[in-house]
């Protein structure tokens, strides 16, 4: 490449294919609209895991239990007689856990990568998992649902979040 096509380009800011740098974000409107859809999804997820997880389940005193083992429960899900109770179980934990991978990166630019994700997903949902044992009649803390929550942010983050991230947050350039 010429030194005019390479100084045009450095001015545009985006890269010519193939050079590993980073695209330039969604012009200031869409990021602003991207990231109040964002939060409205964010807050409406907040509601849903609250209805889900902090609802009192009198029914489920007697089979209610702490589990600080990780893995205990999982595998108390996967034998179980009935393939859609362990879908349900495992599936249900993993899917809550998806909006975070998902919109985290959008919402906090200082959280894209996916060790941050992953942290505040983690910590999040042992606050939930904390406040379920101690506040909520029928239901106990769980290791097992962290982890299930935590791998499917990871999931998220995979599939939507990072490139979500990246669209809506320029890469703040190494000095």
């Amino acid at each position: 490449m010429d030194t005019a096509k390479k100084s045009d380009t450095a001015k545009k800011g985006t890269a010519p294919a193939g050079t590993g740098a980073e695209r330039r974000p969604l012009p200031l409107p869409l990021r602003l609209l991207a990231m109040a859809i964002a939060f409205a999804a964010m807050v409406a997820f907040a509601a849903v895991l609250a209805r889900l997880t902090l609802d009192p389940s009198p029914a489920s005193v007697s089979i209610a239990h702490t589990n600080l083992h990780p893995g205990t429960t999982i595998k108390l899900y996967l034998d179980q007689p009935s393939v859609r109770d362990t879908v349900k179980q495992i599936g249900g934990n993993v899917m809550l856990g998806l909006p975070f991978g998902i919109l985290v990166p959008v919402l906090a630019p200082n959280a894209r990568g996916i060790l941050r994700v992953l942290a505040l997903t983690a910590i999040v949902m042992l606050l939930v998992e904390m406040a379920q044992g101690a506040l909520v009649t029928g239901r106990a803390f769980d290791v097992d649902d962290v982890i299930l929550n935590t791998s499917g942010a990871l999931i998220g983050w995979l599939l939507l979040g990072r490139r979500l991230g990246r669209a809506v947050h320029a890469r703040k350039p190494k000095a």
